[in-house]
């Protein structure tokens, strides 16, 4: 009877410091009454359509609309996996992720799950088991590339010889808008003159260009990954005196619909762009606001709607409508 009277009183105690527990991070969390989001991402200098990501979500998780938020910004996946850790360990409610590559998560996104956070990812996809995140709002980097490759395999040129720019390498962005180019490669119906990375940087895109212009090899296809890389290659071809766009002898494309870019399209310089929408904060917040009210997520995987411009078709209110930026 002693010995049931000493564990009665052990189980009374456990339970009044859980209660208190409970209570006490019931109290921090009523204090403030904000919702602690970590959000890691790539940094706005990467691209005009990071620059207009990353304000789309400082638009949205504001204290007005009841979030405390932290964010790091990198292009080092492993620099990325160090801040999620991180923002694990000081407790954040919601780890929201545009993985810089999309290897490498697993152990990460199992020590959220572990700590209770609720992770989403945005804008690209990562290597990881579905049951790791609650949802993802994306664009299909696969999806667009095959929109660009359709596109000039209706062109119906005598031959296709690419100047292939790349953007980072391992990057969900890049791994989609390679694969349907690289499938021509394969079976012949284009040739590659050119395959490299520059990272996203406009810069290095142009060297790119100017190496193959030098090396006298022929070209009539830059295919570039990004607006900004597509914008460097045609600064090599203008100095080299080469024509392009729509009445040149290079077709340019790039993706993001960039607004500057597409005016690019407009004028006949390039001759396609391929959107990627930078909006997926929105979405994201609809969603967290339902978790909270106690309700379920209908879809796990988002995908934006996206579509492409090319100079034979585009009007000035497709830019005011779908361009983004300045």
């Amino acid at each position: 009877m002693r010995a049931k009277r000493i564990l009665a009183l052990i189980l009374a105690a456990v339970l009044a410091l859980g209660l208190a527990a409970c209570g006490s991070a019931q109290a921090n969390k009523d204090k403030d009454g904000l919702i602690k989001v970590g959000i890691v991402n790539n940094p706005p200098s990467e691209s005009g359509y990071r620059a207009a990501n990353v304000a789309d979500f400082e638009n949205v998780f504001i204290e007005a609309n009841g979030y405390k938020v932290s964010t790091f910004y990198s292009l080092k996946n492993d620099e990325q996996l160090n801040a999620a850790q991180q923002f694990i360990t000081d407790g954040v409610d919601y780890l929201l992720i545009s993985a810089a590559a999309t290897d490498g998560w697993t152990n990460v996104l199992e020590s959220a799950k572990k700590a209770g956070i609720k992770v989403f990812l945005f804008d690209r996809m990562m290597n990881v088991d579905e049951g790791l995140f609650e949802a993802a709002v994306i664009s299909n980097m696969e999806a667009q590339g095959k929109m660009a490759v359709q596109w000039l395999l209706d062109q119906k040129l005598p031959e296709y010889n690419v100047v292939h720019i790349q953007g980072a390498m391992g990057s969900d962005a890049q791994i989609g808008r390679t694969k349907p180019l690289d499938e021509q490669f394969s079976n012949g119906t284009m040739k590659c003159v050119v395959q490299q990375t520059a990272t996203w940087d406009e810069a290095t895109a142009k060297q790119i260009v100017e190496s193959v212009i030098n090396s006298g090899e022929k070209f009539n296809v830059v295919y570039a990954e990004n607006d900004g890389m597509a914008k460097g290659a045609v600064a090599a071809l203008d100095e080299a005196g080469i024509t392009h766009g729509a009445n040149g002898d290079v077709i340019v494309i790039g993706f993001d619909f960039n607004k500057w870019a597409l005016r690019e399209v407009l004028a006949g310089n390039w001759n396609l762009d391929v959107q990627c929408s930078p909006f997926q904060a929105q979405k994201i917040h609809e969603m967290i606001q339902s978790l909270e009210s106690g309700g379920k997520l209908s879809d796990k995987i988002v995908i934006n709607e996206e579509k492409y411009l090319d100079a034979a078709t585009i009007k000035q209110e497709d830019i005011d409508k779908y361009g983004i930026g300045d």
